[in-house]
């Protein structure tokens, strides 16, 4: 992730350590993930051996690790942050910053 919005240059990480939440969340979308891929492979594949079970979901967390920690670092910016998504900013003009 960037270190600051291009648009608006809103710091990505408000203070030092702010997402080790996310890791709590990342948690949380894995989870998700075994479950659905468990429910889908019971329903689906008629309850195969439990090696097919692991090796299906090991696969799929690895494949979405990259998007998991994206969003989950985008939930705890939004939820913990004090992030709004405002469609108006990227039309007015940035100011220049100081830095």
């Amino acid at each position: 992730m960037p270190a600051s919005c291009p648009v608006c240059g809103l710091q990505y990480e408000p203070e030092t350590g702010f997402y080790w939440g996310a890791m709590y969340i990342s948690y949380a979308f894995s989870t998700g993930i075994v479950i659905m891929v468990g429910v889908l492979l019971y329903n689906f594949f008629g309850d195969p051996d439990t090696w097919v079970y692991i090796v299906t979901v090991s696969i799929a967390v690895l494949l979405f690790t990259p998007v998991l920690l994206r969003y989950s670092r985008a939930v705890m910016l939004y939820f913990f942050g004090g992030t709004h998504y405002d469609p108006e900013r990227a039309k007015r003009p940035f100011p220049a910053s100081n830095d």
